[in-house]
C-alpha cells in the first residue's frame, strides 16, 4: 500500500501579516522589556502591519485580545507579568488570564502569542525580559509568527480559512 504523506510547519515569514500585541502595563519595567523583543522579532519576520494596545493589567488581555482576534488581525501576541505577592491574588490573575487566552485561541482561530510571565520572585521577571535570548517576549512573537504562517500554509491545502 502506497500513502501520500505531506509535512508543514509554520516559518517566520511574516510577510502580508496583521499582527496586535497588547501589553499589561502593571509591571511595567517587565512588560516595556517584552515589548522591546516581541516588536524585535515581529520586524525581523517581516510584519510591517503591527498594532501595539496597552491594557491596565494581565486580567484585562483576554478581552482585547478577543477583540483584536475578531477583529482581522492573523494574530496576537498577549505581553503581561504576574509577580506572586502575599495573597492568593497572583494564582487567580495568573490562572484567569492564561484560561482567557486560551479560550481566545480556540474560540476564534486566531493564534495568540503567551507572553505573561507569572513567577514567583521579580527578579525571575527581570531575567525573562531582559534584552538576548531568553526574552519571553521574542518567544511569543515567534510563536505567533510562525502559527499564523502555519495557518495560512494549511488553508492553502486543504482549502479556505478553516476559522
Amino acid at each position: 500500500m502506497t500513502r501520500a504523506i505531506t509535512e508543514t510547519q509554520g516559518t517566520l515569514d511574516g510577510s502580508g501579516l496583521r499582527i496586535a500585541v497588547v501589553q499589561s502595563l502593571f509591571n511595567r519595567v517587565v512588560t516595556d522589556g517584552l515589548l522591546a523583543a516581541a516588536l524585535e522579532t515581529l520586524d525581523e519576520a517581516g510584519v510591517d502591519d503591527v498594532l501595539v494596545a496597552r491594557v491596565p493589567g494581565a486580567f484585562e488581555l483576554p478581552l482585547v485580545a478577543r477583540r483584536l482576534a475578531r477583529g482581522g488581525f492573523d494574530g496576537v501576541v498577549a505581553l503581561g507579568a504576574v509577580v506572586m505577592g502575599e495573597t492568593d491574588h497572583y494564582e487567580h490573575i495568573a490562572t484567569q488570564a492564561a484560561a482567557g487566552l486560551a479560550a481566545v485561541a480556540t474560540e476564534t482561530g486566531i493564534p495568540i502569542g503567551f507572553g505573561v510571565l507569572t513567577v514567583r520572585q521579580a527578579e525571575h521577571a527581570y531575567a525573562r525580559s531582559a534584552p538576548g535570548g531568553g526574552n519571553k517576549g521574542h518567544e511569543a512573537a515567534e510563536a505567533v509568527v510562525r502559527t499564523a504562517d502555519l495557518l495560512r500554509r494549511l488553508d492553502a491545502l486543504v482549502g479556505g480559512d478553516g476559522r
